[in-house]
């Protein structure tokens, strides 16, 4: 009985004074939800350490969302022709349909990827052929700085289809390549590695002890066609891809050098 009195009152003062309050109010309602999701979502993202750019999207799509819910209500309220929504959101939903599929799907595999965390932003990956240290995580694309020092925009459909080799261990990274020696010199193994690998990684230690948290590895990978291989790790800082392109061909260099003395001595 109050209420209808008081909408009788805000009639008489302005006939579409109970609708603008009614729109104010829907209006504040969703503002007030909006700021308690996003509060949660930033709760939830920094309890499971998910990485900023990651955030920003979850971010995105609330406010989309909260946008698409508003247009609804205040269209209902103030009577307005549904057609116009309904014509809009079809006819966006074409343009996506028949120009954006492929956009769609680096969406969906832009969830999966940041749901899953294969990879955190700073981590040194290899994802199918490619490697290079993780930038940036959106919901369309990954970003790596590649070992040609550049940015590379991989889809996530991409990474999603292809196998994810995370090289970031324990707060560094664990990076190995591989040396071929010919057999063409008559060397043992055992010789090879403490004429050449041995000094070569001793001396690069020392020059570069700053730079890295641990001495670099080596061991004996196989026997191939044209020669042996052996496998040599080398540990550079999370987050130092920069470092590790300047120092891996370094190190490498450094022992074939040696090998190239030895090959000419023998």
């Amino acid at each position: 009985m109050i209420l209808d009195d008081l909408l009788i009152f805000l009639v008489s003062i302005h006939p579409e004074l109970p609708r603008l309050i009614g729109g104010a109010l829907i209006v504040a309602v969703i503002g007030v939800c909006y700021k308690l999701l996003s509060r949660s979502i930033s709760q939830a993202v920094k309890r499971l350490e998910v990485d900023e750019h990651t955030q920003n999207s979850f971010r995105l799509i609330l406010r989309v969302v909260t946008l698409v819910i508003a247009s609804t209500l205040l269209l209902s309220i103030f009577e307005l022709p549904t057609e116009w929504f309904l014509g809009g959101s079809a006819l966006i939903g074409a343009v996506i349909g028949f120009g954006s599929s492929q956009t769609i799907n680096n969406i969906a595999a832009g969830f999966y990827v940041i749901l899953t965390q294969p990879f955190k932003v700073k981590d040194y990956v290899r994802i199918g052929d490619i490697e290079g240290q993780v930038e940036e995580i959106s919901i369309n694309y990954t970003k790596l700085y590649t070992p040609s020092f550049n940015l590379l925009l991989l889809p996530n459909t991409q990474v999603m289809n292809n196998k994810v080799l995370n090289c970031t261990h324990e707060g560094f990274i664990k990076y190995t390549f591989s040396l071929i020696f010919p057999h063409m010199v008559e060397i043992t193994n055992e010789e090879l590695a403490k004429e050449c690998i041995e000094p070569s990684i001793e001396e690069f230690f020392v020059n570069q002890k700053g730079k890295q948290l641990r001495k670099p590895e080596y061991y004996f990978e196989s026997s191939v066609p044209f020669g042996r291989s052996f496998k040599i790790r080398i540990f550079v800082p999370k987050g130092e891809a920069k470092t590790l392109y300047v120092l891996q061909p370094e190190l490498a260099e450094k022992i074939m050098n040696r090998w190239d003395l030895k090959r000419l001595k023998r």
